[in-house]
């Protein structure tokens, strides 16, 4: 498919998952012992064979452009490529100030690819798609855009784009993040709502001239949910493709979609891998989920003296090792290190940590370069953990990267 052009909008802060986002931009935070939050986006796209990708980057970029060179670097094949291309300032001296703004200053790449069609994706959900499919509707329809859409909960809708869709999936209403009140909800099902995944396929005259109109617009916030598709909608070529129709095969559920933009939804899909019939699977060979392996060993457990290390239901990254440490529930990352009698419950490492012996750690993130001194307790008296560390509403204990705890 040489005429689509894909465009991943990887510039997010990510102020809501601080301090995972201290250092690092949010598409380039850690999840699932292995990954980074933009490999979900581009395998979607590397799996369905599309290869024509920008990454468009911004705050804080230095990990991400380092993952993307080592994980996602394609060299020696005729026009397909993933390149990281940073804020330049090449239009004006502005930073990216929305996300039709982001793509508007890099518009000379869709004119230079001379792409017909172009996807406009974000990269910091948890997911999978066969773009292909989504393309081969939005060719079907013929419209100017179609936008990726999902069910969710009416109570959750003042967190999205809310959609109105007709019986040919033609968007005929949408609303940016209203109230919960306001949302309108999907006909006979007065609990949900139909919302935006965030996630487009324009034809590319038609966004670059909306582009190019809202870039002059001074009292236009410059983004695509609140300012583009209000004015495309009305025109009668704005198409909804459900998520829910995307099949991929072997996936036990293609309808799963996760935002993982707080501390608490952040570990609530960690959680989700760890579930009996986990809706999101890590193990599908018909979808494989490419990232960065750097050169360790594999994960070694030993007993020390009369403790026994004891694992269940967890993920464990390679070069971990785990000597006479108890591990429940948890996800650890590449080359975490658990001394003698630590336990370790409903947590989540990120890797490169050292705990030390008989330390308990109960519903913990550990961000990368943690050390816990042996003996520490945290997530057992939530008001001393407020006193050193960020705790969520849910009670998740969230330890920045590089703290030294107890020491």
């Amino acid at each position: 498919m040489s005429g689509i052009l894909a465009m991943i909008l990887a510039g997010g802060e990510g102020s809501r998952l601080y301090p995972l986002t201290s250092t690092r931009t949010k598409p380039a935070v850690p999840f699932g012992g292995n990954y980074r939050l933009v490999d979900f986006a581009l395998n979607n796209f590397v799996n369905a064979d599309l290869m024509k990708i920008y990454v468009l980057t911004q705050f804080k970029s230095q990990s991400l452009n380092i993952h993307l060179r080592k994980a996602w670097r394609l060299s020696g094949i005729s026009n397909r490529f993933i390149e990281a291309i940073p804020a330049q300032q090449r239009v004006n001296k502005n930073w990216y100030s929305g996300t039709a703004d982001a793509i508007y200053q890099n518009a000379r790449f869709i004119e230079k690819n001379a792409a017909d069609h172009v996807c406009i994706f974000g990269s910091d959900h948890i997911y999978k798609m066969d773009v292909q499919q989504m393309v081969e509707y939005h060719k079907q329809k013929a419209g100017s855009l179609t936008v990726a859409a999902i069910r969710v909960q009416k109570s959750e809708a003042y967190h999205f784009g809310i959609i109105e869709v007709d019986e040919e999936g033609r968007m005929i209403g949408f609303a940016e993040k209203p109230s919960v009140e306001d949302a309108k909800t999907i006909p006979g099902d007065p609990d949900h709502v139909l919302a935006s995944m965030g996630n487009y396929i324009f034809k590319s005259d038609v966004l670059l001239k909306e582009l190019y109109e809202d870039a002059k617009d001074e009292n236009s916030s410059h983004d695509f949910g609140k300012d583009i598709i209000g004015k495309l909608y009305p025109k009668g070529d704005v198409f909804i493709y459900k998520l829910s129709d995307n099949k991929i095969e072997g996936e036990p559920d293609t309808a799963y979609w996760r935002d993982v933009g707080t501390l608490d939804s952040y570990w609530d899909a960690h959680m989700d891998l760890l579930a009996d019939n986990a809706p999101f699977s890590l193990y599908n060979k018909n979808w494989p989920l490419h990232t960065y392996h750097p050169p360790l060993p594999p994960a070694t457990f030993r007993d020390s003296g009369d403790t026994v290390s004891d694992v269940s239901k967890s993920l464990i990254g390679a070069g971990s090792y785990i000597n006479g440490a108890k591990i429940e529930n948890s996800v650890l990352g590449f080359h975490s290190h658990l001394c003698k009698g630590v336990i370790i419950k409903d947590s989540i490492l990120l890797g490169n940590v050292k705990v030390g012996a008989g330390a308990r750690l109960n519903k913990v993130i550990l961000d990368k370069g943690v050390e816990i001194a042996p003996g520490t307790v945290i997530g057992e008296n939530l008001e001393e953990d407020r006193k050193q560390f960020t705790v969520s509403d849910n009670g998740v204990v969230v330890i920045a990267k590089g703290t030294k705890v107890g020491f």
